[in-house]
């Protein structure tokens, strides 16, 4: 029963970044370059459309390469970790996308971030793999 829900949270996990990652060269392009921090060395639409390809990389190897699920399990975990200052400088400047338009609502998005990082390494088995190691 666990190993059908970490495969469940995988594919799920992955179709939702793929499905992120789409949105990022689509629709919601102008919403997601109105996140780039405007820190950021890059242009605007050069991050966006090149986090949309990482994003729908990572969500397709997720789900299609389960034999690689704990790699593919920690870049994306390391993803939400490259990600997360463009979060927190959203919250910063006050910037508003997604329905994102308070300060709380932009504050709690952040406690959302960490959750995705574990159940990426949750559901890329990563967490278990590591436990592995350290008993031996």
């Amino acid at each position: 029963m666990r190993e059908t829900l970490r495969t469940v949270a995988r594919v799920l996990l992955g179709l939702a970044m793929t499905g992120a990652g789409t949105l990022h060269l689509t629709t919601q392009r102008e919403a997601f370059r109105a996140q780039v921090p405007s820190w950021f060395p890059l242009g605007e639409d050069l991050t966006v459309v090149g986090s949309g390809v990482v994003e729908i990389l990572l969500g397709v190897a997720f789900v299609v390469l389960p034999r690689r699920r704990r790699l593919v399990g920690a870049l994306l975990a390391a993803w939400f970790v490259v990600v997360f200052p463009g979060n927190v400088a959203q919250y910063v400047e006050g910037v508003s996308a997604f329905g994102l338009d308070t300060d709380t609502k932009r504050l709690v998005r952040l406690f959302f971030q960490p959750l995705l990082l574990v159940w990426a390494l949750w559901a890329g088995d990563v967490l278990r793999e590591g436990r592995r190691r350290a008993s031996t």
